[in-house]
């Protein structure tokens, strides 16, 4: 029979849970690594990744996904492809159930199941996404030098990512379905003082057109009235999504957004629950952090699995 108990496993294959991997195979503890589909999380939907440190001439998404799951792999990881539905964290022993049938067992448990960007859900979004379509200015800026980009949305993170954009596009349009923004008073304050930011009020799109990349963003405001703007990208930013379909939300007192609450050593409400990466509650979601967090979500395990023993 298969073994179904681990001392620790870690759900999820994104930045976090690749690097939370990588110190458990090479500190030889007893662990499993469950990814549903491949490896990268995120990444893989980034065409290419300019600020991660040690790669100075930038990496492709997928390249430095291959990297670190290589680099896990190198110290033995004990991986398995599966699909979690659903946990039982009530008891020291913490049980996951599997799509196929199967359960696992674990003392230790490191979430690091991601998130995924909040899409408008129209025509030609998914189609160009990576090819114009961005969910990260922090990201893709630097491609949009001295070009016209759009932002859509009115929160503190598209209006500080439209800020950003300016350092390299000439012109910033931001675009927002209400007629005033929901950022904090001195981000909108710094955002009208800035000449490069163009606003569209009360206004929705409805359709990004393009051959090989971003040509055109189709929008719709309050009135009915439609038009076209011509813009070279167009920056998503209403927010992200928890993959926390699987997770026992209120016994992780997950917060309004459902993502999960840590301290600095990235526990959770959980007693040997951790959570790393995108999915937990926190303002900064970049794959440096997110590896930060998967290293630091390890060495607290293994500290909880010392004190148990």
């Amino acid at each position: 029979m298969a073994k179904t108990h681990y001392k620790l496993i870690i759900l999820g294959g994104g930045p976090a849970g690749l690097t939370a991997g990588l110190y458990a195979a090479r500190a030889r503890m007893d662990h499993l690594f469950i990814e549903k589909g491949a490896e990268g999380g995120q990444i893989l939907l980034t065409d290419w990744v300019d600020n991660y440190p040690g790669f100075p001439e930038g990496i492709s998404g997928f390249d430095l996904a291959e990297k670190m799951s290589a680099h896990a792999k190198r110290f033995d990881l004990n991986s398995m492809f599966g699909n979690v539905i659903s946990m039982d964290l009530s008891e020291p022993v913490k049980r996951l159930e599997l799509e196929d049938g199967g359960s696992l067992t674990c003392n230790a448990l490191i979430i690091c199941t991601g998130a995924r960007p909040r899409p408008l859900g129209i025509p030609g979004e998914k189609e160009l996404t990576g090819k114009g379509v961005s969910y990260c200015a922090t990201c893709d800026a630097p491609f949009y030098r001295n070009m016209h980009v759009a932002v859509i949305g009115g929160g503190n993170t598209a209006v500080q990512e439209a800020a950003h954009l300016t350092k390299f596009a000439d012109k910033v349009t931001l675009i927002h379905r209400r007629d005033e923004l929901r950022a904090t008073k001195i981000l909108q304050e710094n955002a009208f003082d800035n000449p490069k930011i163009n606003f569209i009020w009360n206004s929705n799109a409805t359709k990004i057109q393009g051959t090989d990349g971003v040509e055109e963003l189709h929008l719709r405001n309050n009135d009915g009235e439609e038009s076209i703007l011509k813009v070279d990208g167009v920056f998503v930013l209403i927010g992200v999504l928890p993959n926390n379909e699987m997770l026992p939300l209120e016994s992780l007192k997950a917060d309004d957004g459902g993502f999960i609450p840590t301290d600095l050593e990235t526990r959770t409400a959980v007693a040997g629950v951790y959570a790393a990466g995108d999915i937990r509650s926190k303002e900064v979601r970049q794959i440096i952090n997110a590896a930060g967090e998967g290293a630091t979500a390890v060495l607290a395990a293994e500290n909880y699995l010392i004190n148990l023993s």
